[in-house]
């Protein structure tokens, strides 16, 4: 079985935001700096995915990076970027803008793993369909991933849907909600303890 990496996607432009996602502080750290500790308790090496001009940016230049190698392919340049370094190892990939999630969630993804799938991923609470940017890329998943970029398409919620992966269902539903909009940022300011 792959030994299986971490990557925090990090290198987002965040235009809906408006700043930065990676810098906003829900629990007490950057959330880029928070979600990296949280994978670094379950694996054994992490790496933050960036583009190249965010290489130098005070908070990521102190984390492991890997740093785009694709261009304008959003979140799957990360992916690709970091199976082109590390092609036989598994990435577990999470999105820096989901401050609900938690360590049992990402146990869980990694004890239902399919190795023999090109990828394991939670079913989306919103629409029923898969979460890729917290989801299992296995090495397999690499050239569906890259043929879709190559051909214009670089969703990689639909490289999903096509490619045989194990879906699951999560345990806490708002675990994987992502916040993108200021108004969705103080909705969830309002909710925290």
């Amino acid at each position: 079985m792959n030994e299986v990496y971490g990557l925090v996607l990090g290198g987002g432009a965040s235009r809906r935001m408006q700043h930065d996602k990676a810098l906003i502080d829900y629990h007490g750290e950057p959330q880029l700096l928070w979600t990296w500790r949280l994978l670094s308790t379950l694996l054994p090496r992490v790496f933050v995915s960036v583009r190249t001009e965010q290489r130098d940016e005070p908070l990521r230049r102190g984390l492991p990076q890997i740093v785009d190698s694709v261009a304008d392919a959003g979140p799957a340049a990360g992916i690709l970027s970091a199976q082109a370094l590390y092609p036989e190892v598994a990435w577990l990939v999470v999105a820096v803008d989901l401050p609900r999630l938690d360590a049992a969630t990402l146990q869980h993804l990694l004890a239902m793993r399919d190795p023999a799938r090109e990828a394991t991923a939670f079913i989306s609470h919103h629409d029923g369909l898969p979460e890729p940017l917290c989801a299992l890329w296995e090495p397999a998943s690499h050239a569906r991933l890259l043929a879709r970029v190559q051909a214009g398409k670089p969703c990689p919620r639909k490289a999903l849907i096509e490619a045989d992966t194990r879906l699951l269902q999560p345990l806490a539903a708002h675990a994987l909600d992502n916040i993108n909009t200021p108004e969705e940022l103080a909705s969830l300011r309002a909710q925290l303890p």
